[in-house]
């Protein structure tokens, strides 16, 4: 299972600090929305070019003019780009065009998606990559939020994905038990004491 990092930190010099940091415990480096949307795609080339070994992963969170803005985001140095699960079948499909001709990945993230299991064997089946099983800031902060939602509608769809959504040191063994092929970590590596040190051990307790 690879590790993610999701940096959602409002600048490229704190998203540069983190990833100098984190690098080396980790397999892709998520720029999260916000980030992109503060600094823009040059957020996304600092990083590629600081850590080219990494995959990158711009998140876009498109929702329409899908080959469009993939391809902006390859030309960029993006690895893998994100897309709606809620979007129009024919937004991922120009996405996942875009993604062939740069030789990338899309993935689709279901956040807010109610039938996730039917949307994501749909959305592989329109050439993602994977499918990011995943419940947003918002939701997490609901009353009752339960990881095991994400993680019981993963191994429902079987198909390639990753989960994210307060995954952390006490949820990522359950995360791999469930089959995903990532997890994705944000707050609990960029948002604490020592990021190096969390990483590490979040590294460490991948099997």
């Amino acid at each position: 299972m690879k590790l993610q990092v999701a940096i959602d930190v409002l600048t490229t010099e704190a998203a540069l600090e983190i990833a100098g940091k984190v690098a080396e415990y980790v397999d892709i480096i998520e720029l999260g929305t916000p980030l992109v949307k503060s600094e823009g795609l040059t957020a996304v080339t600092a990083i590629k070019e600081a850590h080219p070994d990494k995959i990158v992963f711009a998140d876009l969170k498109t929702m329409d003019a899908g080959e469009l803005e993939a391809d902006i985001a390859f030309k960029a140095g993006a690895d893998l780009v994100s897309v709606l699960g809620g979007a129009d079948d024919s937004t991922i499909a120009g996405a996942v065009k875009a993604a062939k001709a740069h030789n990338k990945g899309i993935v689709v993230d279901l956040i807010g998606v109610a039938d996730k299991v039917t949307r994501a064997k749909e959305a592989r089946a329109l050439g993602a990559k994977f499918i990011e099983f995943h419940a947003g800031l918002d939701e997490q902060a609901k009353p009752g939020y339960n990881l095991d939602v994400l993680l019981s509608a993963g191994e429902e769809a079987r198909v390639q994905f990753s989960v994210a959504g307060g995954v952390n040191l006490s949820t990522i063994g359950a995360v791999q038990r469930a089959g995903a092929d990532v997890a994705v970590v944000g707050g609990s590596i960029y948002g604490a004491e020592d990021p190096a040190l969390a990483a590490k051990q979040l590294r460490a307790a991948i099997i």
